[in-house]
């Protein structure tokens, strides 16, 4: 089939970079850190040829779309704001919503906020979880020696610092590190006075389902663009939850779907266990917990043929709309 089609739209008060494949009902595809409308490449061409119209954007802060400076331009309801003003400017009424990583918090999200334009949601890798009963930042892991590596992003600049010293070596390392194919614990706890790459093994070879071609794309889009965008994604965790306390207790009423890796870093947080185990109650409409032997973190580019079984499967079983 064609190459996906990328053009800049207007949305929310700023432009946004997608990338677009296929005609027919419409699955807007949202991705998480640090990645791009890329990551979405093996499943853009499958919903296309399986007959909708996929749509990735690069997220506000990433590749070729804009990057407000401020910190606080990057809160859940400007990532939603997004999503709905993207569906404006391509004069589409309503969609499925998919998200991977932090695209999956902003999916969930979305189809909680509206789900009169969001009819349907997948979520990947980030389950929905409700709002907590304290702030986020007070409940992360840190010890004598060492901190949750959100807490090591909260602080402007120092991230910064590391992750865009080698913007290729810092893409190759982070994919694999929390990759299935990593033999070591990937990331989750940063050493005080050190960076989140010290102690993550640099692969001599590449899991199959990364090429040098894909970290090189990456690794361009960062050189351009720099980490700060995604990083300001975690900068707003409390004052998210802070935002959404009108919406403590509210539940997603949309048909859903959650797909993950059994090797997913995600799947191992504290209390994880007992929100997928529960996951019914805040998503009552959820169809399938499909849980993939042997994948990591980065769902639909490890195992892109299960996930584009199960994404088209879960959409074909839904209601036809006009």
């Amino acid at each position: 089939m064609s190459e996906p089609i990328q053009r800049i739209v207007a949305t929310n008060g700023i432009r946004l970079n997608i990338a677009e494949h296929g005609d027919g009902p419409p699955v807007l595809l949202c991705h998480g850190f640090p990645e791009s409308w890329y990551s979405w490449r093996h499943q853009l061409s499958a919903l296309a040829a399986a007959g909708f119209r996929a749509i990735a954007p690069d997220m506000r802060g990433y590749g070729k779309s804009d990057r407000p400076e401020a910190i606080d331009q990057y809160t859940l309801f400007h990532l939603v704001g997004d999503m709905v003003g993207l569906l404006d400017a391509l004069e589409v009424p309503s969609a499925v919503i998919v998200g991977h990583d932090w695209g999956a918090v902003v999916a969930w999200h979305a189809a909680l906020l509206r789900p009169d334009r969001f009819h349907a949601v997948i979520g990947l890798s980030v389950p929905f979880r409700p709002r907590a009963n304290a702030r986020p930042t007070s409940l992360m892991p840190r010890t004598a020696d060492s901190q949750f590596y959100q807490l090591y992003f909260q602080q402007p600049g120092v991230a910064e610092a590391e992750l865009e010293r080698d913007p290729r070596a810092t893409v190759r390392s982070m994919l694999h590190a929390v990759s299935g194919d990593a033999s070591g614990g990937g990331i989750s706890m940063v050493p005080h006075g050190k960076g989140l790459l010290q102690a993550v093994e640099t692969p001599s070879n590449l899991p199959r389902w990364l090429s040098e071609s894909d970290v090189d794309f990456y690794a361009s889009e960062f050189q351009r663009a720099g980490f700060a965008g995604g990083l300001n994604w975690y900068r707003n965790i409390d004052r998210n939850w802070e935002l959404m306390a009108p919406f403590a207790g509210a539940r997603i009423k949309v048909p859903a779907l959650y797909v993950a890796g059994d090797r997913d870093l995600v799947v191992a947080f504290s209390g994880m266990d007992q929100l997928l185990a529960n996951l019914r109650n805040f998503v009552p409409q959820i169809r399938d917990t499909l849980m993939l032997p042997g994948c990591g973190h980065w769902t639909q580019q490890e195992r892109p043929d299960e996930v584009n079984a199960a994404m088209i499967e879960f959409l074909r079983s839904l209601p036809g709309r006009d």
